[in-house]
């Protein structure tokens, strides 16, 4: 069957984690990369499109992932690219339910004339974040590129970890609870921020965070009862939301009276027109539990300091599986998922 490629330029809605992200995978990296069988036996693989990779090794699973950051600026309230880098590694591994970090890969590529002040900064504020997970770099690699080829700094880590059961954000079913583990929209309107030089009197800060111990947390309060992992980065909440219920063929439905939101980023929001459902979260996850395990794990989550606001925001339904219904103070309404990211460069 022939794939049919709906755009013939690369552009930056592609790289936003929504629609035409998975368009350009699907299209382009998973026909490069297709394997026959698609799964080999012992190996969760590309075309599962999940957070990372897993491969069995006797008893237990080893995960692999890889990630790149371009965020633009590469300093913004709360945190760095050093610190988004190891961040998002690491959350990506406890998403596949890998919370015991082996070690990271750092390779990065330098713009002719980037402040090594700068670089010395973001190399600290990463030994930091892997101290916070519990690991370290381990190797890598360093590129120098010439002046105006690239825009300041570009890292990519990798990571691997051992684990006994993998998580899938393929999981869910019905009746199953949907938790966030805290607030939303936080990185994204602290980056958009800074970037556009907006003079607000909010007090805006990203969420950035490694989340592997919290995780781990919520894994030994309610063990094998969390049916599925996803963390809400690029297209935000709604992304993660569509793609975990077109994968494990439930409905969602959100109460929307129950998200939680930071006044400040409910404020930002509303003055430019963004949904916080929309917007990239660094430090979060999406938790799919069995209703019988929603009180030990709340507890789990409230009691760690990066899931004190965390809270019960809907439940799967055999109902209209795919979709993602929005119950609002008016009446319910389907919730829309972004072709692209609003705010591209957010990671």
């Amino acid at each position: 069957m022939s794939i049919v490629v709906d755009d013939d330029r690369v552009l930056l809605k592609h790289g936003a984690g929504g629609r035409a992200m998975r368009r350009l995978i699907e299209q382009s990296f998973l026909r490069a990369f297709q394997t026959d069988p698609v799964c080999p036996a012992g190996m969760i693989g590309l075309a599962e499109m999940d957070d990372g990779a897993a491969i069995r090794i006797d008893d237990r699973w080893l995960v692999l992932t890889t990630d790149s950051h371009v965020i633009q600026p590469p300093f913004f309230p709360g945190g760095d690219i050093g610190r988004l880098a190891v961040s998002g590694t690491v959350n990506d591994l406890a998403m596949m339910g890998a919370t015991e970090v082996l070690g990271l890969t750092c390779s990065v590529i330098l713009e002719d004339g980037f402040p090594r002040a700068s670089l010395d900064r973001i190399l600290m504020s990463m030994r930091d974040a892997c101290r916070e997970a519990g690991t370290c770099v381990i190797t890598g690699d360093t590129k120098v590129m010439g002046k105006g080829e690239l825009d300041g700094i570009v890292i990519n880590t990798a990571g691997v970890a051992l684990t006994t059961r993998v998580v899938r954000d393929s999981g869910l079913r019905p009746g199953d609870a949907i938790v966030v583990t805290g607030t939303i929209g936080d990185h994204g309107m602290a980056v958009m921020s800074t970037r556009h030089g907006l003079d607000l009197d909010m007090q805006l800060r990203s969420d950035v965070a490694p989340i592997n111990r919290l995780i781990q947390a919520a894994r030994d309060a309610a063990p094998d009862a969390i049916s599925a992992l996803k963390d809400p980065t690029r297209g935000g909440v709604s992304t993660a939301l569509h793609e975990m219920a077109a994968k494990s063929g439930v409905g969602i439905e959100i109460d929307e009276a129950a998200l939680p939101v930071r006044d400040a980023v409910r404020g930002i929001a509303e003055l430019i027109g963004i949904d916080p459902l929309l917007v990239a979260n660094e430090g979060k996850a999406l938790i799919g539990v069995h209703a019988d395990a929603v009180a030990p794990l709340m507890a789990a989550l409230h009691a760690h300091p990066l899931g004190v606001d965390a809270a019960v925001i809907g439940r799967c339904t055999e109902d209209h599986p795919g979709m993602v219904v929005l119950t609002t103070g008016f009446g319910r309404r389907l919730l829309a998922e972004p072709d692209g990211e609003l705010l591209p460069r957010i990671c």
